[in-house]
């Protein structure tokens, strides 16, 4: 399948390891941004990494800076109301939403994906 659009890159983050997503994940997207690898970047916190970012002020932090740094980051609502934790999410301006069909959406026109 040819990708229609080649200048957004979706992040599926679900890994709750603090080391992968602190010297991984955020300097991949935030370095991405900078330097323009990307022209879209949409981080989507899913599984284990919700309950960390609701943890954690260091990776809530980064989050901040991915949302500030004008990335978009969106959260499966599902998992985050299992985990307890969309209030804390929506607090920090992400966008909490049931991400199944959207998730579909993005393979099925093409958009590059990259799990975490």
């Amino acid at each position: 399948m040819m990708r229609k659009n080649m200048d957004k890159i979706n992040i599926l983050w679900t890994t709750d390891n603090k080391i992968t997503v602190l010297n991984m994940l955020a300097i991949y997207v935030l370095n991405a941004k900078s330097r323009g690898w990307w022209k879209e970047i949409n981080v989507i916190i899913w599984g284990a990494s919700a309950k960390l970012v609701a943890a954690d002020t260091q990776v809530q932090t980064e989050v901040l800076e991915m949302i500030h740094s004008g990335l978009t980051v969106e959260a499966c609502r599902d998992c985050s109301d299992v985990c307890g934790v969309t209030d804390d999410l929506e607090r920090l301006g992400v966008n909490v939403r049931f991400m199944g069909q959207s998730l579909t959406e993005y393979i099925k026109q093409g958009e590059a994906v990259l799990t975490v």
